[in-house]
Order: structure tokens, then sequence, then C-alpha cells
């Protein structure tokens, strides 16, 4: 495998790039390419295979796609393994996205092909209780069922940055909840159904490996309310190892902490068991610590993202002071998203976006090694 200091001919696609919706995610995603091309000696180029009039070879290639992407694309871009891509390859698109961490309420028509009911039992242990749905009559039922705990949260699977999720505290609250709900999406997609809990910290506990190079951390998210008030994911702050999950494991750390890291680990690994076709080399898990109806502490794992992702420029500012440093063995990196303001990164950051965005309005997003 290839080092830092190794010089690859590999071009970087943003592969289907064209599906972004904001330009500060094109930007952002652009300069996130950049800085990963600088690191193995690549070549950057930004637009498609398929507009690229020169021939390139997909073994010396890396991927940078949006999302997770199914396992026949890979195939047709000539992806093989993991070292090819920076984010995932799933077998079926929907697992890539939360509704696998719970069971289905019920079983129907609906289902996707390739679901594995086992799976929800099996990832039981390490998230918090939920279902998940199909279709609107399901949706309500196993909400009347979850609510009988306590207050209870409804995420669409395919939103990201905190949107698409409504919280409810009774069945009024429910079916308000369920209004906002399409139902063409909860058949395509499904809906997620889960425990709501007080007194939140969102960790997020990762594995990256790009040229031969392995880190892991754990970390946390930052909320910000965006241009239309609405609260977002505003950032993570990221506290990196050299080495894998078993390094990261290693370190003496809080109780809740710990828990959130053997859990992510669990959960990777079982995921991994039921499709065993899943290849990733970004494996980043969003951890809920919290306080349930009872006044109970609960942590659980919230959702895989195995793609590009919020705090994947932490992640990237990370492999750069590793390769600045060889004997360097820890670093904490940040991203920040700021709305309402441009250019208000400070001196010493690295920016990737400034600017009025079309569809998101003013906002600055950056990234700064703090230690």
């Amino acid at each position: 495998m290839a080092s830092f200091h190794q010089t690859r001919l590999v071009k970087i696609f943003p592969v289907l790039a064209g599906t972004m919706n904001n330009e500060h995610d094109r930007v952002a995603r652009a300069e996130l390419a950049r800085r990963i091309a600088r690191l193995g000696g690549a070549t950057f180029v930004e637009h498609e295979p398929s507009t690229v009039r020169e021939p390139y070879d997909p073994h010396h290639t890396l991927f940078i796609p949006p999302g997770t992407i199914e396992l026949a694309v890979a195939v047709q871009l000539g992806i093989r393994n993991e070292s090819q891509i920076y984010g995932g390859v799933v077998p079926h698109g929907f697992v890539g996205s939360k509704v696998i961490t719970h069971p289905l309420f019920q079983p129907n028509d609906s289902i996707p092909t390739g679901w594995r009911p086992e799976l929800g039992a099996a990832l039981a242990p390490y998230v918090l209780s939920g279902w998940s749905a199909f279709d609107i009559d399901t949706v309500r039922a196993a909400s009347l069922d979850l609510l009988q705990h306590g207050s209870i949260r409804l995420k669409e699977v395919e939103a990201t940055a905190g949107l698409g999720q409504y919280v409810a505290t009774s069945p009024q609250g429910l079916e308000e909840a369920i209004a906002q709900l399409d139902a063409k999406n909860i058949a395509r997609h499904g809906v997620v159904i889960e425990q709501n809990l007080d007194n939140v910290v969102t960790y997020s506990v990762g594995m990256t490996c790009l040229f031969g190079e392995t880190i892991s951390y754990w970390g946390t998210q930052r909320l910000a309310t965006n241009n239309e008030g609405a609260v977002v994911y505003g950032g993570s702050t990221l506290h990196v190892v050299r080495g894998g999950f078993q390094q990261l494991a290693a370190l003496e750390l809080a109780d809740d902490l710990k828990q959130a890291i053997e859990k992510a680990i669990a959960y990777d690994a079982i995921v991994s068991k039921f499709y065993p076709e899943l290849m990733a080399s970004r494996r980043n898990y969003d951890v809920a610590a919290g306080v349930n109806a009872t006044g109970e502490m609960r942590v659980g794992v919230l959702e895989q993202s195995w793609r590009a992702g919020g705090a994947s420029g932490a992640e990237i500012a990370a492999f750069e002071a590793f390769a600045r440093d060889r004997e360097r063995s820890t670093v904490t990196c940040a991203t920040m998203e700021i709305y309402g303001e441009v250019d208000a990164a400070p001196e010493g950051s690295t920016l990737y976006y400034s600017g009025i965005d079309p569809v998101a309005g003013p906002m600055t997003k950056y990234v700064m090694e703090l230690e």
C-alpha cells in the first residue's frame, strides 16, 4: 500500500457531484477532494467519469461520491476494494441509510429486496429502542407503541445535517409529525421511529483509511441555527489517533464515551457480518448519550455514515498533521459551519466555503487543527 510520501498516479472524481443540491456542499466537496489528492500525490479531476474524454485506470483512481454507492455502480466504475473509494459501497441502497438500525415493526409487501430481518435484533443491544417502517399505517402503529414509553423521534432516513426529524410526545403530536411525511418517500426509503432522549450529547466515532494509512477517532458534534431558523448540524471536533478501532478502544476515557466507542465498533462488525459485500474506507457512526423518559442514562448508535460527511474536513486535517510529523500519534481537529456570516473563518484555519449559497444563504465552512 502507498504511504503519504509515495506519489501515486491517481485521479479523484467527485462521482455524481451534480446530485448535491447546495453550492456550499459542492464547493466544500471539491476542496476536500483537492486536499485528499494532495495527500496522495494525485491529480484532482472535477467531473464525473462519463464526461471525461481521456481514459482512466480505475485501479489508480480514488472515487469520492456524495453518498454510499450500490455495488452494481461500483462494478461499472471498476471499484473492487475500499482503497479505491473515500466512502462506501453497499449491496443495496437502503443499507447505506439509517433504516437498517432498527427492526421492522411489522413485515409487509413494501420491504426492500435484500432486507435481513435478523439484523435489527442483532443490533438492538447497541442502539436506542426503535422501529423501521415503510408505510404510513405502520409508522403510526409503531409510533403509538413506542410512545407508551416516552417521547419519540421520527426520522426521514435520507435526510442529513439534523433535518427531516420530528419529535412527538403525544398521539396528537404524532399526527402532526406524520402529516409532514411524504408517503411516496416512506415507501421508497422508509422511516425510523426511535426513542427520544433528553440532555443529549452526540458523539462521532469513526475510522478512515487513505493511501494505506488508517486513523480512528471519537468526537462531539455541535448544533447551529441556519438562516431559516432551524437547528441543524454545525460542525464536529474530532480527537484522532493513528491506527484503527483497536487503538481507539484502548484509550482511557469516561464511561459513557467508552460505551459509545464499544457500541459503534460492535455496530460496524455486525452490519459487516450481515452484509459481507459492504466496502467502506470511511466508517463514521453517530452515537447518542442521554436520558430517557424514566431518567435512565442510555447510549446507542443512531446511524452510520459510509460517505464523505460533515466531519470529513477534520479527518483530512488529521491525515495532513500526521503526514507532516511521522512521529505524531494524536491530533485534535474541528470543522465549523457558521450560518449568517461570510468571511468568518479565523486566521490559521482552512477555508472550505465562504459566500451566499443560493439555497442556504450566507455561510462559512472551515477546518482548524486545535492541538
